[in-house]
This record gives structure tokens, C-alpha cells and sequence, in this order.
């Protein structure tokens, strides 16, 4: 398949690949952010390692993260690159 031609597989195939990245940044977005900054009060309660899951996630469960997101959006972009047959 190619994806020069604007055919209707090459504009799912990029459908599909911009919802993966809006997706993983969105999960980003509210671990680093939204769990380390503004939900931090919230999860002031919740201990892990000695401090609370808010501090946990500003220092260390960001990062964590985010390493995470980028071996699912390896793993996911090899299958819909399967799916849609552009695969190495």
C-alpha cells in the first residue's frame, strides 16, 4: 500500500496512526501533569515508597511512564503497520 496517492487505506492507516499519538499523549498529559501537579492534593493520602502517590508521580512515575508509552506505541504501531501491510 502506498500512501502517495491519498488512497482511502493510506488515510485510515494515518487516521489510525494520529488517534495512537493523540492517545499516548493524552495518557502522558495526565500522568505527568495532571497526576504530579493537579490532582496532587487528592492523592495526598495514598502512600508509595515512603511518600505520597502525588510527589511519587512529579518525581518518578512520570517518567515511568512515559517509558511505557513508548514500547505500547512501538508495539502498536508495528501491528497497524502489519495491519495496513507498510511494514519493514
Amino acid at each position: 500500500m502506498s500512501n502517495e496517492n491519498g488512497t482511502e487505506a493510506g488515510k485510515a492507516y494515518w487516521k489510525a496512526n494520529l488517534a495512537l499519538i493523540r492517545n499516548c499523549l493524552i495518557v502522558w498529559a495526565l500522568s505527568s501533569f495532571g497526576m504530579g501537579i493537579l490532582f496532587r492534593p487528592l492523592l495526598t493520602g495514598i502512600e508509595v515508597g515512603g511518600t505520597d502517590l502525588g510527589f511519587w508521580f512529579a518525581q518518578q512515575g512520570s517518567i515511568l511512564v512515559f517509558l511505557g508509552l513508548i514500547f505500547f506505541y512501538a508495539w502498536r504501531m508495528n501491528k497497524l503497520d502489519h495491519q495496513f501491510g507498510v511494514e519493514e
